[in-house]
């Protein structure tokens, strides 16, 4: 270490000056003193690390060492604990049930009853009818059944859970026999064979990847079986050489052999959407009625409600999945409840969903209509006269997303977008940092906005994220 590096350790501010001075700002007020004190010390840390590796540069400035800087940082991380983290994201990037923001927006309905039910009091575990405790899931036990013609029914925080729930309840210490082309991943790097032995009970893999025939779940049999699982392969297809086994026909011979049948659908729908344009996907009442036991699904994905994982069927095995120790460790809080209640209410009839759930809207609105929404925000953008960005309209493709409908591509209008002077990757990330951030697509130099996912009253941040962007000199 050379003379210059030493003497440039030796201005490092010292944590007493650092504090002296947020004492001074107040800002000792905002947070924990202990937290305050731990902070500068990690500024002070990271400023010895830009001497030591700019040794040999010589680059570090008394200024960029003093304390009054250090308390800069300090400041800075300290009112970021003060402004939200989770935040409200324009999705311009054509992805429906986009998991990493959020999946869809909840309908109005869900939204007013979250509001209502979370301001006061509610009779979440209360019969009104009888003054006695009553049971959470009774609140949306009634509306899931008279959609899906269930038995009984039950709801979690998510599907994962209800698969957890399920086979630790039926196959824990048994073995679940599934077929290998089933055994998916379903996000986020938690597996089928991973969940399944977590649950307790001991994978049976049948078949091939590709072909899986009823007489492989015959001979996989035995004295120790708990349970058939069928896992429907929400987020992939194998296509070309194929063989599967119908559900119908896994109900059949659970039936005679005595063995509960069960159908993870993934995402989970109640209409059928190939009138609309879609691929057949299963829907619910349709596993229902092929006769198996159990059936679990999202109700945050293709039904567009709140985070839960529903999980429907037979009213005696249905009863011991709610009287399992684990699934109190896995249970839906008050204002998911309110919010699926809400949701759920608009599939009693199928027409009152599309028009009021955002999701199935998002999915079946019309490419024409999207057109109509995309030449709205264009002429919008045109009137700013905006210096730096060329925009076009172009046809592209959305996707649904949430490992839904995972070959659908669905026509869209795309708003594209160049910055002269500024690559895409940049604006991208300045897109990302305006005051409502927007998540856009990048491809081959240009930015690109899926107007299907973009709400008409989002177009005002839009508007004013490019004239801010426009005005600012990243372009000079």
């Amino acid at each position: 270490m050379d003379d210059t590096t030493i003497n440039l350790l030796k201005q490092l501010p010292k944590i007493d000056e650092i504090v002296l001075i947020l004492e001074r700002d107040r800002l000792l007020d905002l947070a924990p003193r202990d937290f305050v004190v731990d902070t500068c010390r990690s500024v002070v840390a990271e400023m010895r690390g830009a001497v030591m590796a700019v040794e040999k540069k010589k680059t570090v400035s008394l200024q960029e060492l003093s304390a009054e800087t250090a308390a800069h940082r300090v400041r800075e991380r300290i009112e970021r604990l003060h402004t939200p983290s989770l935040q409200r994201v324009v999705n311009a990037t054509g992805i429906i049930l986009h998991t990493n923001l959020g999946r869809a927006p909840l309908c109005e309905e869900a939204l007013r009853r979250i509001v209502e039910i979370s301001r006061g009091y509610s009779n979440i575990e209360f019969d009104l009818t009888t003054g006695k405790r009553g049971l959470r899931y009774d609140h949306v036990r009634d509306i899931l059944c008279a959609i899906t013609e269930a038995e009984d029914a039950v709801v979690v925080n998510n599907n994962a859970a209800a698969v957890l729930l399920v086979l630790n309840t039926l196959a824990m210490g048994k073995e679940a026999i599934v077929s290998r082309g089933e055994l998916i991943e379903i996000g986020g790097a938690f597996r089928i064979p991973e969940v399944m032995e977590k649950s307790g009970a001991i994978l049976k893999e049948v078949g091939t990847t590709n072909r899986t025939h009823l007489s492989d779940y015959e001979q996989a049999i035995g004295d120790n079986t708990g349970l058939i699982l069928k896992v429907h392969t929400s987020n992939f297809r194998i296509a070309g050489f194929t063989e599967d086994v119908e559900l119908s026909e896994l109900a059949d011979l659970g039936m005679k052999r005595s063995l509960p049948v069960m159908n993870d659908l993934g995402s989970g729908c109640f209409i059928d959407l190939r009138p609309y344009g879609f691929d057949r996907e299963p829907t619910v009442q349709e596993a229902l009625k092929s006769g198996v036991d159990i059936v679990t699904f999202s109700g945050d994905k293709l039904l567009g409600g709140p985070q839960a994982g529903i999980i429907l069927g037979r009213k005696e095995i249905i009863e011991r999945v709610k009287k399992n120790p684990l699934n109190r460790a896995l249970r839906i809080d008050k204002l998911t409840i309110a919010a699926l209640e809400a949701t759920m209410r608009y599939y009693l009839t199928n027409g009152d969903a599309l028009a009021a759930v955002p999701g199935m809207k998002l999915l079946t609105t019309s490419v024409k209509a999207v057109e109509k929404k995309a030449r709205k925000l264009l002429r919008i953008l045109k009137n700013l006269s905006l210096k730096h960005f060329d925009i076009v309209l172009k046809k592209g493709n959305s996707m649904a997303g949430g490992g839904s409908l995972p070959t659908q591509e669905i026509p869209t209008v795309l708003l594209g977008i160049t910055a002269r002077n500024m690559s895409a990757g940049r604006l991208g990330e300045r897109l990302r940092f305006l005051d409502v951030p927007v998540i856009a697509r990048i491809a081959e130099e240009e930015i690109l906005f899926d107007i299907r996912t973009i709400d008409e009253s989002e177009f005002v941040f839009i508007r004013e994220g490019l004239k801010h962007l426009d005005g600012h000199d990243g372009f000079t």
